[in-house]
């Protein structure tokens, strides 16, 4: 019986999280009722209340499900290559590519940072990615490829620029120019030879 029940719970929970990272890319956060999210998923509101306190901790948990994914992407892209370098080129643009997603764009980077605060976005982003980016470069500075520097400026600079390009190819920006543009930034940290 345990078992089952447990797997109903599981099962709840996984509709409540996917209906509502579909509504919260589509309608935002401040035009999502979660009683209405739980009537599409099948479920009471009552239900969608024991999994999740409040909407505000719903969407919690829809965030950091999309920057799972988003940074599971992002290593299985830089993962592909052996070249330290490449696989950082390769991050950085699945980085970029995941800003067409809609649930990335508005859960993430638009609705994340004003509905959560400026500081538990930026520690959530940090667990789930943002240290991926800081270690990446850690290992260039360490072999060489990039200039002896502090990595975590760097990091954060680059982490930043990255976020707002994202953002732009989102609004409709050629993701091809932001792509050419990033390659010529990297360019420029990478140490000659």
């Amino acid at each position: 019986m345990t078992g089952s029940r447990a797997e109903q719970r599981a099962t709840t929970r996984r509709a409540l999280l996917a209906e509502g990272r579909r509504r919260f890319a589509a309608d935002g956060y401040h035009h999502v009722v979660l009683a209405e999210v739980a009537q599409a998923a099948g479920v009471t509101k009552g239900a969608a209340y024991h999994h999740f306190d409040s909407k505000a901790g719903f969407f919690r948990a829809v965030v950091c499900e999309v920057q799972r994914e988003l940074g599971e992407q992002v290593a299985h892209e830089a993962e592909r290559h052996e070249d330290l370098w490449e696989q950082l080129r390769a991050g950085c643009r699945a980085f970029l590519a995941g800003g067409t997603d809609p649930a990335v764009r508005q859960i993430l980077l638009v609705d994340a940072p004003t509905v959560l605060g400026w500081d538990e976005w930026r520690a959530m982003d940090e667990k789930s990615s943002a240290r991926h980016l800081t270690e990446a470069l850690a290992a260039l500075v360490a072999a060489g490829i990039i200039a002896d520097q502090p990595v975590e400026p760097l990091a954060r600079l680059l982490s930043g620029a990255m976020n707002e390009a994202a953002l732009w190819i989102a609004r409709d920006g050629d993701p091809q120019a932001a792509e050419q543009a990033l390659d010529r930034l990297l360019a420029g940290l990478h140490t000659p030879g």
